[in-house]
């Protein structure tokens, strides 16, 4: 789309691009977003890390979506599991009892994510994984990507997806063990130690 400049017909300005914000601050996010796991389920595992765009700095404002199966491997049927209040419709977050296996979170201050979910179980001949969306600045389209638990050399090394993406590229799937079932996961959104993004079609 072009402005054009009526007092001087022969200018044509350009309009500025358009992306997809960022502007998640307002009603996306919610009060518990992250917590995913239901309260003191022995399978929690936390996940946590950085957004980092082309020059490695951190993202403010960049948005995941993370969604999971549970520990057997099932992806949950479970209808949604928020809490708002009666009066003012606000957002009192989850039950903190039904496993959705979806959650949202926005980067703080620091480009830093974090969420607690369920240890997801194996579907299929694929390793256990998280699914994750990512809005940031910038992005026309929105990214997707894994998050691969390290903890089945096996089966990561059998898993459909890894095996195709090129090994030098593999380990930008898959999170690091940290301590107490903890997991780090950075996503790069360009240059060196870019994250590999998947295209569904």
């Amino acid at each position: 789309m072009t402005k054009i400049d009526t007092s001087r017909p022969e200018t044509v300005l350009p309009t500025p691009s358009h992306t997809v914000g960022p502007f998640y601050g307002h009603a996306l996010p919610f009060p518990g977003g992250g917590d995913i796991a239901p309260l003191g389920h022995p399978d929690t595992i936390a996940l946590q890390g950085y957004v980092y765009d082309g020059e490695g700095n951190p993202l403010p404002d960049a948005f995941l979506e993370l969604w999971g199966a549970d520990p057997e491997g099932n992806l949950p049927q479970v209808d949604g599991s928020m809490r708002r209040d009666p009066s003012s419709g606000g957002f009192l977050g989850r039950n903190g009892v039904e496993f959705t296996g979806w959650g949202r979170v926005q980067t703080d201050a620091n480009g830093h994510w974090s969420a607690r979910t369920l240890r997801p179980g194996a579907r299929g001949r694929s390793a256990p994984y998280v699914s994750v969306c990512v809005f940031a600045r910038g992005l026309l389209v929105h990214l997707f990507t894994r998050i691969y638990l390290p903890d089945d050399e096996a089966a990561l090394t059998a898993d459909p997806l890894l095996t195709r993406v090129d090994p030098a590229r593999r380990d930008t799937l898959i999170a690091t063990r940290g301590e107490l079932g903890t997991y780090r996961f950075d996503i790069r959104l360009q240059g060196e130690g870019e994250t590999v993004f998947l295209e569904f079609q």
